[in-house]
Parts: structure tokens; C-alpha cells; sequence
């Protein structure tokens, strides 16, 4: 990987937890547990499933096989920047990745997404030689490697920071 990925990547990831931070503000702790409708989650709930899923991908992504060779794609990555956060496709979170009430409060849920996303930055700026040659399969984009994972990372933070806004927007808090 060169300087220039590194740097793209560890962009994407310094952009997207801005895009998320920015959609929190302003929420206070009264409002952050309150859901705009039965079956939507509310914005804590949505702070607790991107921490989890980035904190669930990095175990994976420490603990991936080596290829034999590395598998660069960057149209792939491409593709993925674009597909990950556009929410005109709804998916279902599967039920491991579901929230579950992990964190008492805003304030800790965005604690633990911002040491999630530190971890995420620091596994990039130290391990970014490594991730073309990691493989990974993703239960709805199939096989990915390290890279193309820390794209998904970063675009699923975003997808959920315009989640975010839609429940603000629902509960009167824009």
C-alpha cells in the first residue's frame, strides 16, 4: 500500500467520524433513547451499533488469514465508499450486531466509538502494508480485504450518521 492509500484511508475514517459527530450534536441525553416510531432504533441505539460493528471488524480484521498474495481492488473500494452509506437500500442488522442497551448513556456510547475509531486509525497508519494481503468474507458483499473493510468502516458510520439525522428530524431536534 502506498503513503497515498494510507492516507486516503485513514481520511475516509477521520471524515466519516466527523459526519457522525456532527449528526449527534445537539442531542442531549434526554432525547438520545428516544425512538421516533416503534421499530426504528433511536440515536443511541444507532451510536451503539456502529461502535459495535467497528469494534466486532477489528477483532476480525487482527485475526485475519494472511493470502498468499496481496488482492488490491480499488474500484471495489470505490464501489464500496459510494454503496455503504446510501440508505435508499434498507438492510437489517443481523441480530448480533443489533442494539442491546451496552451503554447507559450518549456521552459513553460516543466514548466507546471514538476509542473504537482510534483503534481503527492506529491498525491503518500501523498495519497498512498488511491489509491487501488480509481476506475476510462479509455476510452481504462476500469476500473483502483489509482495505476494502476499513471503506466499509468508514462509509457505515456515514450511513448511519444521515440514520441519525433522519431520527432528529422525526423527533423535532434539527
Amino acid at each position: 500500500m502506498t503513503p497515498e492509500q494510507r492516507t486516503d484511508l485513514v481520511e475516509a475514517l477521520e471524515k466519516s467520524r466527523q459526519e457522525f459527530q456532527a449528526a449527534v450534536a445537539n442531542v442531549g441525553e434526554e432525547h438520545a433513547s428516544v425512538k421516533p416510531e416503534p421499530g426504528r432504533w433511536s440515536v443511541l441505539e444507532c451510536v451503539e451499533h456502529v461502535t459495535v460493528v467497528e469494534e466486532r471488524v477489528l477483532g476480525r480484521l487482527e485475526a485475519a488469514p494472511r493470502l498468499e498474495s496481496p488482492r488490491v481492488d480499488r474500484d471495489k473500494e470505490a464501489e464500496l465508499a459510494v454503496r455503504v452509506p446510501n440508505r435508499t437500500v434498507k438492510a437489517e442488522a443481523p441480530e448480533a450486531i443489533r442494539p442491546t442497551g451496552r451503554f447507559s448513556s450518549l456521552a459513553e456510547a460516543l466514548d466507546q466509538f471514538h476509542a473504537a475509531r482510534d483503534r481503527t486509525i492506529r491498525v491503518v497508519q500501523d498495519r497498512a502494508g498488511d491489509l491487501y494481503w488480509l481476506a475476510l468474507e462479509h455476510p452481504r458483499f462476500g469476500p473483502l480485504n483489509g482495505a476494502e473493510f476499513i471503506v466499509l468502516i468508514a462509509g457505515h458510520a456515514r450511513r448511519h450518521a444521515a440514520q441519525i439525522l433522519e431520527v432528529k428530524s422525526a423527533l423535532g431536534l434539527s
